[in-house]
């Protein structure tokens, strides 16, 4: 069989992923502060982006009139016009003006102040007829004046303490021994952001070289630190601290403290016979024990809140349809900058120049493109999700309809894959709160007897409303959940019915009747 070479033609069909089409798929898929930080980083490398800003007008003046205010842009054009509209020059005016005059204006008189305040100039004048001196006084160290330097007002700022800074000034007043103090400062550095004590005592005098029983003694020293439970180095240590420190680790709480699992079980008729008290006692002091604070530690160093941003906000219109609009605030607004580009351009004169400028232009067109078509995206997807679940916007939660990505891709003509980059990281601000758009995405649950799907949020949330509202004489089990659902048109299995109560954090039917027959209404 011989072998040969030879040129052949074929025409054929094939994606091609450009970097552009791969840029426009990665800007589709960011939530706003990933988007903002992409832009933020293109205003940076490329010279013919800008941002545009939107300049918010002066209390009491419009934009017009903001435009029409003085030339220089500051303001102030060196006349100052009175009520007549005749301009005075500001020059015309005495810059050092008489003690009688300045009294006059300001209706009042300069002495007039408060006893630690001093005198407005570097010496206050005898008579009312000498002229005042201006002239500030030198910066003082506990006055209010500078000499030189602005004052650093960020050194007055106050930082947020840490766990570790607090417990660190407790001990430095807490001991002077410095055996203690060297024991304590590694306790302190071992106590986590819970405020618990993770490190093994044998482990850390061994590494000290010290006695176990001064690294007990130290630990109790801590342990009495604020706040309350910290350096404890389990749950019922931390909360027999703080029951200590109130006065209320009496025998019976204690054996409550000893016996967590029974009460995480809810097995309250062993706790009875634990604790020697009655059904009262123990309401009484499980209520006490809730009020504690197992995490003691979670009030210093927290991670500031994240407020989540809609995307998109959903407002009813006067008409009974839905306005649903882009939230302007989280879309960053961008242009390109083409006179700077002529100009550049006309300066350009080697091929690495004018190929770099080139690219700069195209990337930043493309850009800006890919934001409207980002923005246009969401606005479709999100009006189609809006008029999907109608019934959610106006009744609730019970009346969410199932919803996939496909019936969404198929009503807006666009491909699944879009729709699920368009609802990743994406939120609707709505009357009944912000939901995260994959929030209205929800599988459906077939109906009894030939009737129409529900959606699972749909029966979940019913699951919650009959639990919320049994008895203590009429405790449901899951198999009685199932039945009461079935009743209302909603064919579903019962580990369904479990999953979902488990989702909900609701204990089972066992132990709900245990507690509530242990805890009476009262």
């Amino acid at each position: 069989m011989g072998l040969l070479q030879r040129l052949e033609m074929r025409q054929g069909q094939a994606l091609v992923m450009t970097p552009q089409l791969l840029q426009a798929i990665k800007l589709l898929q960011l939530s706003h502060l990933d988007l903002a930080t992409y832009v933020d980083a293109e205003l940076e490398r490329n010279p013919l982006l800008e941002r545009v800003e939107v300049e918010a007008p002066e209390p009491g003046e419009s934009r017009g009139e903001a435009a029409e205010s003085g030339g220089d842009g500051d303001g102030f054009d060196g006349d100052r016009f009175d009520g007549d509209g005749a301009a005075e020059p500001w020059l015309s005016h005495d810059l050092n003006p008489s003690r009688s005059e300045i009294e006059g204006d300001l209706g009042t008189r300069l002495d007039n102040v408060f006893p630690d305040d001093g005198p407005v100039g570097r010496e206050a004048p005898a008579a009312g007829g000498e002229a005042l001196s201006l002239t500030p006084a030198p910066w003082s160290g506990t006055g209010g004046s500078f000499d030189g330097e602005a004052p650093d007002f960020e050194a007055t700022l106050t930082a947020e303490s840490s766990l570790h800074d607090h417990l660190s000034a407790q001990l430095d007043i807490a001991t002077r021994d410095p055996v203690e103090r060297l024991v304590g400062g590694f306790l302190v550095d071992a106590v986590d952001e819970a405020g618990y004590l993770r490190e093994d005592l044998a482990a850390l005098a061994e590494r000290l070289g010290v006695g176990l029983a001064i690294v007990e003694r130290v630990l109790g020293i801590v342990q009495g630190f604020d706040p309350s439970g910290v350096g404890a180095r389990d749950l019922a240590e931390c909360l027999a601290i703080q029951l200590r420190e109130q006065d209320r680790f009496d025998p019976a709480m204690q054996a409550l403290v000893s016996r967590l699992d029974l009460v995480a079980k809810r097995d309250f008729s062993s706790l009875r016979r634990l604790c020697g008290v009655d059904e009262e006692d123990l309401a009484d002091m499980l209520s006490e024990l809730r009020r504690l604070d197992p995490k003691p530690g979670r009030a210093f160093g927290a991670s500031p809140v994240e407020v989540l941003v809609p995307d998109v906000f959903v407002r009813p219109a006067p008409d009974g349809s839905w306005l649903v609009e882009l939230n302007s605030e989280a879309l960053p607004r961008v242009l390109v900058n083409q006179s700077y580009y002529a100009t550049v351009s006309r300066g350009a004169t080697t091929d690495t120049d004018k190929a770099f400028l080139s690219e700069c232009l195209q990337t930043a067109n493309w850009l800006t493109r890919s934001l409207e078509q980002r923005a246009r995206t969401i606005l479709k997807v999100a009006s189609e999700i809006v008029r999907q679940q109608d019934g959610f916007f106006v009744n609730g939660v019970a009346y969410l309809r199932p919803l996939n990505l496909k019936t969404v891709a198929d009503a807006i003509g666009m491909h699944e894959s879009t729709v699920s980059r368009v609802t990743s990281n994406k939120s609707i601000g709505t009357s009944r709160g912000t939901f995260e758009m994959k929030y209205f995405f929800t599988a459906a649950i077939p109906g009894a007897a030939g009737a129409a799907a529900h959606s699972s949020e749909a029966v979940r949330h019913r699951i919650k409303q009959l639990i919320d509202s049994e008895t203590a004489a009429d405790v449901l089990s899951d198999d009685a959940l199932v039945q009461r659902l079935r009743g209302e048109g909603v064919d579903i299995a019962r580990r369904t019915v479990a999953k979902y109560r488990e989702s909900l954090r609701i204990p089972s039917s066992i132990e709900r009747r245990r507690e509530r027959a242990a805890m009476p209404a009262r």
